[in-house]
């Protein structure tokens, strides 16, 4: 058996151990399953940070989480992570009925990964959560849940869906109850941050949009990564939650949603004007992502994305 040689030990030997760019970007990634789409993302939604998706309601925010958590189930060979979900959910009701309908979808793509007698939709975990004081109280059961949870799968993936609807209507414009919501911001994305490094996991939040309505230098107009202005149904947007939060995620994604004509439909007097909804995902800022989008649609099995 060979044996490693060491060199002498001299000065000139003693350097220090820089961290280099590549390590500090997060490796694996669990895909959403479109190619198009993995590619957008640089292959998927990383582990080891907090990713965001900001969008108007109807623009498919929740079909993502939904998709994210079924496909974490896959083998890495597959583009998964082997993983069960922990799903949080603030928007009621849980869209349980489309969640087996992507189940399904799932199991006659891959036969051969999902038995008969298995149900993907047995390793995503649903917790109710109605206000963000709540959302902090159950920290300690979620910790304890990653720690010693005897599931079939381990748990490696988060969903929060929604985080704006937390603080919808519990905080007031005033100096202390900003003060204290943003605390909350800090506290609740520390944790999640904490968890992600400790356990290897996906987190993904989501959060909603408000209509932008300064027409001057106000918050709404700060530029925040790579889009100068967000655009959805002919509105200018802007996220909700506002500067502090978006200091608490690591990789922000908007999904942008606009109505364009078609074309004519049938002939003469009695022809109109099809409409066609067109959905965008664009990559506002992320580490380790340049300025990408691309476009989706979305089908009975799923969120894909589309080439034109």
């Amino acid at each position: 058996m060979s044996q490693v040689q060491s060199e002498p030990s001299t000065h000139n030997n003693l350097r220090p151990a820089f961290m280099t760019p590549q390590k500090l970007l997060p490796v694996e990634k669990c895909s959403l399953g479109c190619p198009i789409l993995d590619c957008c993302m640089g292959g998927g939604i990383p582990c080891n940070s907090i990713t965001e998706i900001v969008a108007e309601s109807g623009s498919g925010k929740t079909q993502l989480c939904l998709q994210l958590s079924l496909r974490a189930q896959l083998p890495p060979f597959l583009g998964g992570l082997s993983a069960s979900s922990l799903y949080l959910y603030t928007e009621f009701p849980f869209p349980t009925r489309r969640l087996h309908q992507l189940s399904s979808s799932l199991q006659c793509q891959y036969p051969q990964i999902f038995a008969s007698n298995y149900d993907p939709c047995d390793s995503i975990f649903l917790q109710s959560v109605n206000t963000a004081d709540q959302l902090l109280d159950i920290m300690p059961q979620v910790e304890s849940f990653l720690e010693n949870s005897k599931t079939r799968l381990p748990v490696r993936v988060i969903v929060i869906d929604s985080m704006a609807a937390l603080f919808r209507a519990e905080f007031e414009n005033t100096a202390s109850d900003l003060i204290r919501r943003s605390s909350l911001f800090f506290k609740i994305s520390g944790k999640l941050k904490e968890f992600a490094k400790r356990f290897n996991l996906v987190v993904l939040v989501t959060n909603q949009v408000m209509d932008v309505v300064d027409s001057g230098e106000g918050v709404n107009e700060v530029r925040i990564g790579n889009l100068s202005g967000m655009y959805s149904s002919g509105r200018r947007v802007c996220p909700a939650l506002g500067l502090s939060w978006a200091n608490c995620v690591n990789s922000r994604l908007f999904l942008s949603k606009d109505e364009y004509e078609s074309g004519l439909v049938g002939g003469g007097e009695s022809g109109f004007l099809s409409r066609e909804t067109r959905r965008r995902l664009h990559v506002v800022f992320a580490p380790h992502l340049p300025d990408l989008s691309c476009e989706f649609v979305i089908r009975r099995e799923g969120v894909v994305g589309v080439n034109r």
